[in-house]
């Protein structure tokens, strides 16, 4: 099975980078650090810094590897470029109008590794964004989530 895309804007490839580089130059070192002073205390089964630092340190390997794969599958889009903006591609920010309550709101189509609903960053593998891209200013989308079915009126598409 192919695996999936990994699209990403600048600024989500940049906080993973942050992350890694937090992991790699300062947690790590320091977790290390604790692990050889609380090996060097003797008897190491009731030693709970040094249960503790190892079991931090496998976390934050994992953590590294993670991010290691994520970044190197990445693949970066650069969305303030766009030309058609008109329509909704990766990286947009779009204003939605909800057909049923009268309300607005604004969500931007971002990476999975980048989701923050509270921000209103959507993945573009979720039911709204699917229902989203390729679409033009003006239209009328209809959004079907386990929960309930939504239409919705595009009013606003930016790139910036």
């Amino acid at each position: 099975m192919a695996e999936q895309k990994n699209y990403i804007t600048p600024e989500g490839y940049a906080a993973l980078e942050k992350e890694f580089q937090y992991l790699i130059k300062v947690d790590r070192p320091e977790v290390v650090r604790v692990v050889s002073w609380a090996a060097g205390n003797g008897d190491r089964s009731e030693n709970g810094d040094y249960i503790y630092g190892k079991r931090r340190l496998r976390q934050i390997d994992s953590r590294i590897r993670f991010l290691t794969k994520r970044m190197d599958a990445a693949e970066i889009v650069y969305s303030q470029t766009q030309t058609n903006t008109e329509k909704v591609y990766f990286g947009a920010w779009v204003t939605l109008f909800n057909l049923g309550d009268d309300s607005e709101k604004t969500i931007r189509i971002v990476g999975q590794d980048e989701l923050d609903p509270s921000q209103g960053y959507i993945s573009w593998v979720s039911p709204m964004a699917k229902a989203l891209l390729g679409k033009n200013l003006g239209d009328t989308i209809r959004v079907v989530t386990p929960g309930a079915e939504t239409e919705y009126e595009i009013i606003d598409i930016r790139y910036a």
